[in-house]
C-alpha cells in the first residue's frame, strides 16, 4: 500500500511537467503560425503597394506621352507659343477605371481612377537664370527682377540676395576648396537656401523660374508683371492690355508689339521672344482616397522633347494642396 501511494505520488510531478510541455510546444506552434500569418500579409500589402505604385507611375507616364505628342504636334505648326494653342488647353480630370478595365462587366469592381494633367509654358516667367552670365551679375536682369519684386509686394532687397546667391553658388561649381557658398537652386522652392524668406517666396513663386539656360519671357503667355518686369518702362496697364491684345489675336512679330508700345525702346530680343522650348507638364493621377502627382520640366528641342527633370509626391485626398 506504501509502495503504491509513492508510486502515485511520483507519477503527478510528471503528469503536471508534461502538462506544462505540452502548453509550451501548443504556444510557441501558435506564436510561429500567427508570425508566419503576419508575414504572409506584410508581404501582400508589400506587393499591393508596390504594384499600385507601378501602376500608377506607368498611367503618369502615359500623361507625359500625352504632353510630348501635343508639343511636337506644335512645333510642326511653326506658329508662335500662345495660350490659343492646343497644348494650353488643360486635360480634364477622366475616370480611368472604365477604359482600363478589361472586362467591361467588372467595370463596376474596379477602383476609382481620375486621370488629369496640364502643359504650362516655363518661359512665361522670369528666369533666375538670367541674373548671371560667365560668373559676373546682368545688371539689367537684376533690375528687371527688381520691377517683378516690387510688382508683386516683395521687398526690393530680395531681387539683390538672389543674384548674390546664384553668382557665389555659381562660382563654387566651377572652384575647388570653396565651402562656405550656398548649394545652387534646382528649382523655385530651394531659394529658401539662399536667405529668402517663405513670404517671399511664396510671392514670387508663380512669377519665376529656374531653367538650365538662359532664356527669354514669351510675350505670348506671360503674365502683366513679367511682362511689366521684363520690359523697361512697361506698367501694369499697358502690360494688361498687351495680354488683352493676345487673347483675341496672339502676337506674330515682335514688331506687332513694338507697334503697341510707341514710348518703348526697341524690345531686346534676349529679354523678350514670341517662341518657348522649356515647358513645365503636371500629371495627377486620383485612386481611391490616395493621389499621385509628377511634375516634369521638359524641354523642346525641334520635334524632340527631352525630359530634364521630374519628381513625384504622393499624399491622401484632402491632406494638402
Amino acid at each position: 500500500m506504501t509502495r503504491a501511494l509513492r508510486r502515485l505520488r511520483g507519477a503527478r510531478p510528471q503528469r503536471g511537467a508534461a502538462l506544462l510541455t505540452a502548453m509550451i510546444i501548443v504556444t510557441l506552434i501558435v506564436t510561429l503560425a500567427a508570425s508566419m500569418v503576419w508575414q504572409q500579409w506584410r508581404a501582400v500589402q508589400v506587393e499591393t503597394a508596390e504594384r499600385a505604385r507601378v501602376q500608377s507611375a506607368w498611367i503618369l507616364n502615359g500623361a507625359l506621352d500625352w504632353a510630348r505628342l501635343i508639343l511636337r504636334e506644335d512645333a510642326r505648326s511653326g506658329r508662335p507659343t500662345a495660350l490659343t494653342e492646343p497644348w494650353a488647353t488643360p486635360l480634364a480630370e477622366a475616370r480611368l477605371s472604365t477604359f482600363l478595365a478589361v472586362d467591361t462587366s467588372n467595370a463596376e469592381d474596379a477602383p476609382d481612377a481620375f486621370l488629369s494633367g496640364v502643359i504650362t509654358d516655363a518661359q512665361a516667367r522670369f528666369n533666375l537664370t538670367n541674373l548671371v552670365q560667365q560668373g559676373k551679375l546682368v545688371p539689367a536682369e537684376v533690375e528687371a527682377l527688381d520691377r517683378l519684386c516690387q510688382a508683386v509686394g516683395v521687398s526690393s532687397d530680395v531681387a539683390g540676395r538672389i543674384g548674390q546667391g546664384l553668382r557665389a553658388a555659381d562660382a563654387a561649381s566651377t572652384s575647388a576648396g570653396t565651402t562656405d557658398a550656398p548649394l545652387r537652386p534646382r528649382s523655385v522652392e530651394q531659394l529658401s537656401w539662399l536667405g529668402v524668406d517663405a513670404d517671399s517666396l511664396e510671392r514670387l513663386t508663380p512669377y519665376v523660374v529656374l531653367l538650365p539656360v538662359r532664356t527669354p519671357v514669351n510675350i505670348n503667355t506671360a503674365s502683366r508683371e513679367v511682362l511689366a518686369a521684363a520690359i523697361k518702362g512697361l506698367d501694369l496697364a499697358t502690360a494688361e492690355r498687351l495680354v488683352q491684345t493676345r487673347q483675341r489675336d496672339p502676337f506674330k512679330s515682335l514688331t506687332a508689339v513694338q507697334n503697341l508700345l510707341p514710348g518703348i525702346p526697341t524690345l531686346n530680343q534676349q529679354q523678350v521672344a514670341l517662341f518657348s522650348s522649356f515647358f513645365e507638364v503636371r500629371g495627377r493621377l486620383r485612386l481611391e482616397d490616395r493621389v499621385l502627382e509628377q511634375r516634369s520640366l521638359v524641354e523642346r528641342r525641334g520635334l524632340e522633347i527631352v525630359v530634364l527633370q521630374r519628381e513625384q509626391a504622393s499624399r491622401r485626398e484632402g491632406s494638402g494642396p
